[in-house]
């Protein structure tokens, strides 16, 4: 148990929040948090509805996504242990603005709407965190916009495999299906696996079950700077 809980504060202290928080404030604030286990494909947070507080993934793996009015899926982005989300609903006292769903078994921790409301009021200088926290968001969300509008679905998939790949290999994860590689690219599966299968005839990828391996990088590099716009006259 005490094993249990010293990893616990270490996951709320490893937070931009509450790492500076003095003992007695982070003790109060990990007794008003709430835990939570998901299995996969359950809803945690639903676009729309009411925020009710700060969550903090402990383990698993996590899509924070958008759905069209045609029904079709965009994933902004991925989260697993470690990471903050709703943070913006938090402290804006908005909606949800985006739905999350786990991919696979995750822990998560909530802390309540009213516990950070309170905590922001008793510690101003976590507002300097707040808006640079915040602001990280809004920087991410313009590249994906950037990306969406401005590159091609081959441009999108090169920079994706250069920002996850470590040593030139990026790791599979079970959940990471074409069909959420393309809601994450904003597109559909046909279209990624045609761009996966001309990567790997071309000998810049090797791919299996398990994993895929940047065999040029030069030339993923490339692509990944590659511009949809108009070549200037």
């Amino acid at each position: 148990m005490a094993e249990k809980a010293h990893a616990v504060a270490e996951l709320f202290t490893s937070q931009a929040y509450f790492k500076n928080l003095d003992a007695q404030t982070l003790e109060a604030i990990m007794r008003a948090a709430m835990h939570w286990k998901y299995e996969p494909n359950q809803i945690i947070l639903l676009e729309g509805e009411p925020a009710d507080g700060l969550h903090i993934v402990e383990d698993g793996w996590l899509k924070v996504s958008k759905i069209s009015l045609d029904g079709r899926e965009q994933i902004l982005q991925f989260l697993g242990g470690g990471d903050v989300f709703n943070a913006v609903s938090v402290f804006t006292a908005t909606p949800n603005p985006a739905t999350v769903t786990a991919l696979e078994p995750s822990s998560v921790w909530m802390i309540p709407y009213g516990k950070m409301q309170e905590l922001l009021e008793n510690h101003p200088p976590l507002a300097r965190v707040i808006i640079q926290d915040l602001a990280g968001r809004v920087l991410h969300l313009i590249t994906l916009v950037e990306d969406l509008s401005l590159r091609k679905v081959e441009s999108r998939f090169a920079r994706l495999l250069l920002d996850e790949q470590r040593n030139n290999v990026i790791q599979r994860k079970r959940s990471a299906t074409q069909a959420e590689m393309a809601a994450r690219l904003g597109t559909v599966p046909d279209v990624v696996s045609r761009t996966v299968r001309k990567m790997v005839e071309q000998g810049i990828l090797r791919v299996t079950r398990s994993e895929i391996v940047i065999l040029d990088r030069p030339r993923l590099e490339a692509l990944a700077e590659m511009s949809d716009l108009p070549q200037q006259p």
